[in-house]
């Protein structure tokens, strides 16, 4: 494709391309470029293949808005998700890309009450954008029609995948008509996604965006665990202990970006914000302003965001969880580049711990763990940087030799001597010290954290993970034997491993939750499916085990516990 490429070339409508121009999207990404002409101008079924963070979501989106009938009510095209949060960050994205057009989209996902998902849906609804599982429900109870949906969409086909949801996929697409177009994006091709494209994917064309090397490679990735609550007392205190910050802050929420703004205004940092209330002309000031450096915190939403290049950020924060790895890809990307280093922090509550896993997985990144500076530790790097300013006035005082700066030494060394007449040198620095800092050193401007695990750096993860294992009674499988085989591969203590329930075709087991990561990605295996995942809970509907939980307690080997 030429690098001049543009939105208008791929030949999207006028009320589209406005749209876009609104969000401030100015050209097309590579995977954007190739997918929205195929989508648009052939018949053709389409693989593509291209890494987390690529722009993919709206390469789909986009022509989708162009292709569906507004006149018509009933569903026409279906975008299949591993999980409720990209199924939410998709109906989002479409929401904000469909600009005037009256298209209709809903999501319907596990922990959303059914009955209001069907309210929806008897409405009349254009896009489906769903999980397997709840996906399977409502076809199951006939309340979700797809026997004449023209486009098919599976996005993260490798993800849903390794979570087992190849049985639900398969059902689901039977449920579909063989005239469909099938869209499949994926970010490897495993053989298991090979099979599923040769058998469902007809006269298809495949798009390999080349894998390029993140540009975040020499960012600093870490996360604080912290209760919402305390969230801008952390936030406040990196701030005060960094040298120097210049960086984007991402919140969710136009609220949340308001809130924010406000309240560090009131603390006195030098701060902007942006978000899509606000009109092109007042976003730009803000952008200037930042770009002089005349404020160094720019607090914006994603959307907000999409097409600002600013570089030399010292920082990049996540004072909102992303929804999806591709937005977090997307936000830490803004820093450690050309070269330059760079630090992305990102704050969680202590529930948000599995959703920043499955981030880390997806977008294959390393967030590491840290612990929130202490008080008294930010108050030595307040000390240390105030000295140093100090230092930098003196030599600049004193290596100044014209007449007025001789008239002013002159003047301030009488004052020295009358003020040194009866009062020591260390009393009088103290207090003037104390007249100029004392606001800025006050240890009562910082409040404690409520008392969690973590905030001192002891950050023990509470509750535990249920494992399911692909392996049960029938294998020969006992309690001593997989406890064994996990531990042949990871070091977990016999004592943490709890509830083992071994059945005849599959097993579960309760581990901590900062050991359950480690565990499911020790027994991937490429090409393969997993022998152990994360257990799913009743939302995954019919799923390719739940046929041998009959005669059991209604729901129960299915139910994760609450943590």
């Amino acid at each position: 494709m030429s690098k001049a490429v543009s939105f208008e070339n791929c030949g999207l409508k006028k009320s589209t391309l406005d749209a876009l121009e609104k969000k401030g999207f100015e050209e097309p990404t590579p995977v954007q470029a190739e997918v929205i002409p195929v989508i648009l101008r052939s018949e053709s079924d389409l693989f593509v293949q291209a890494q987390t963070g690529t722009g993919k979501t709206a390469a789909f989106a986009l022509p989708l808005i162009d292709m569906i009938d507004v006149e018509n009510n009933s569903v026409q095209a279906i975008v299949l998700t591993p999980t409720r949060e990209l199924a939410l960050q998709v109906s989002e994205d479409f929401h904000s890309l469909k600009g005037s057009e009256k298209i209709k989209t809903l999501p319907i996902y596990g922990g959303q009450s059914m009955e209001q998902q069907l309210r929806r849906l008897k409405k009349g609804v254009h896009i489906v954008i769903g999980t397997p599982g709840r996906v399977l429900a409502h076809i199951n109870q006939r309340t979700l029609k797809l026997s004449s949906i023209n486009y098919f969409v599976l996005d993260e086909a490798d993800e849903m995948l390794s979570m087992g949801f190849i049985e639900d996929i398969e059902k689901i697409l039977s449920f579909t008509p063989k005239s469909k177009r099938t869209f499949l994006f994926s970010a490897t091709m495993p053989k298991s996604i090979e099979g599923l494209v040769k058998k469902h994917l007809v006269d298809y064309k495949r798009i390999v965006i080349e894998k390029k090397p993140l540009e975040n490679s020499l960012t600093e990735q870490i996360y604080f665990e912290v209760r919402e609550s305390d969230k801008l007392e952390a936030f406040c205190r990196i701030l005060d202990i960094e040298s120097f910050f210049y960086g984007m802050v991402f919140c969710r929420t136009k609220k949340n970006v308001d809130d924010l703004y406000s309240r560090l205004m009131g603390r006195g940092y030098d701060v902007g914000a942006i978000h899509g209330d606000m009109s092109q002309g007042q976003r730009e000031k803000v952008f200037q302003l930042f770009r002089k450096k005349d404020i160094t915190i720019l607090i914006a939403t994603d959307v907000a965001a999409r097409g600002i290049d600013i570089g030399h950020l010292t920082h990049v924060i996540n004072y909102s969880l992303p929804q999806d790895p591709e937005s977090y890809v997307h936000r830490v990307g803004r820093t450690g580049r050309a070269g330059r280093s760079g630090t992305a922090i990102t704050f969680i509550t202590p529930t948000e711990y599995k959703k920043l896993m499955f981030i880390q997985r997806v977008s294959k990144m390393d967030i590491k763990k840290s612990k929130i500076p202490q008080i008294k530790q930010v108050l030595m790097a307040k000390k240390s940087r105030f000295e140093k300013e100090i230092d930098e006035h003196l030599i600049k005082f004193f290596k100044n030799s014209d007449e007025v700066s001789n008239i002013k030494r002159d003047s301030y060394e009488q004052w020295s001597k009358e003020l040194l007449k009866d009062k020591s040198p260390e009393n009088v620095l103290m207090g003037l010290l104390s007249y100029i800092f004392d606001e800025d050193l006050d240890p009562s401007s910082y409040r404690d954290l409520q008392k969690m695990p973590g905030n001192d750096g002891s950050l023990e993860k509470k509750g535990k993970a249920r494992l399911f294992i692909a392996l049960g009674k029938k294998d020969g499988l006992t309690p001593d034997k997989l406890i064994k085989k996990i531990t042949d591969k990871v070091n977990v203590p016999v004592r943490q491993m709890r509830d083992i329930q071994i059945l005849d075709a599959f097993s579960f087991v309760n581990v901590p939750f900062e050991l359950a990561e480690e565990i499911v990605t020790s027994f991937k295996s490429k090409g393969k499916l997993p022998l152990i995942t994360h257990a799913k809970g009743k939302s995954r509907g019919k799923s390719s085990f739940s046929g041998q939980a009959k005669g059991k307690k209604k729901g129960r080997p299915f139910k994760n516990k609450k943590h």
